[in-house]
């Protein structure tokens, strides 16, 4: 399955988030796209959407940041940018993050492909010309 959302601007990213967030399928949701398109400002967004209160930033150093949505339940946000190799993802525990009953948010997914599990939720933002972005949706394995 996929869905295309464009013409995202930040008035309607609001919207698009919580209908996102219904629309997910797999507790894991990886966000790929260029630098500066705006993966960290989705991310916020999901959390919003989902009851987060307090403030979502890029874990870019620390690497994953934990949240409580607004039942209490975890929300892991992982940042792969930084690593110099994939196997740091193991020693950090991505296993133990993934076998969690959590929603776990993934930028830079691509960086540690070889150990994604075969089934997730791919968010795919590229910017349009007019400085709105588009967001592909997949469903994955298709």
């Amino acid at each position: 399955m996929e869905k295309e959302y464009p013409g995202i601007t930040l008035e309607k990213l609001p919207a698009l988030a919580q209908a996102l967030s219904e629309a997910l399928v797999h507790s894991l949701v990886c966000l790929q796209g260029p630098m500066g398109v705006g993966k960290t400002t989705l991310v916020r967004a999901l959390c919003q959407a989902r009851g987060v209160q307090e403030p979502v930033a890029s874990p870019s150093y620390a690497l994953v940041n934990e949240y409580q949505d607004g039942q209490g339940r975890p929300i892991y946000h992982f940042d792969w940018y930084r690593l110099e190799q994939p196997e740091e993802a193991l020693d950090l525990g991505l296993d133990h993050y993934l076998a969690q009953d959590a929603l776990c948010l993934m930028e830079w997914p691509e960086k540690i492909s070889t150990f994604l599990p075969p089934a997730y939720d791919l968010l795919e933002l590229s910017l349009a010309p007019d400085q709105s972005r588009t967001l592909r949706h997949k469903i994955l394995p298709l």
